[in-house]
């Protein structure tokens, strides 16, 4: 519209509405670029949300991998200290019961080598 009014001089009987022609092209046409960068901004920013959300599900699954791998030591950890303590005690209720004469009325009260050395083996650290 905006280079219609321009070559309307040609014409008499239009030519009175040549410079409203003008300016409401002008204006138009602003209007149109405004919005059209507007449109290409908000583009712009959906593309930008969609790539975001890609990388989030990804690192959505890898977490969800490592919380698995993580379960699975806690899991095992758990297991062998369980284990682990129940080897103990049932040493202890093996060995230990053998020096239970020793504190009979009338026995020496010393602690034996063999529960000094459960007890260190229980409080050593497990494995990682």
């Amino acid at each position: 519209m905006t280079g219609v009014a321009f070559f309307i001089k040609t014409l008499p009987f239009i030519n009175q509405y040549r410079i409203p022609a003008q300016v409401l092209g002008i204006a138009l046409l602003t209007l149109g670029v405004y919005f059209r960068g507007g449109y290409a901004v908000e583009q712009e920013w959906r593309d930008r949300v969609a790539e975001v959300e890609a990388k989030l599900q990804v690192a959505e699954q890898q977490s969800a991998k490592e919380n698995t791998r993580i379960e699975t030591r806690i899991v095992k950890k758990t297991e062998y200290i369980t284990r682990r303590g129940q080897d103990i005690v049932q040493y202890v209720d093996r060995e230990i019961v053998k020096y239970d004469t020793k504190f009979a009325p009338g026995g020496t009260c010393e602690i034996p080598q063999e529960f000094i050395t459960a007890h260190n083996r229980a409080a050593e650290a497990p494995p990682k």
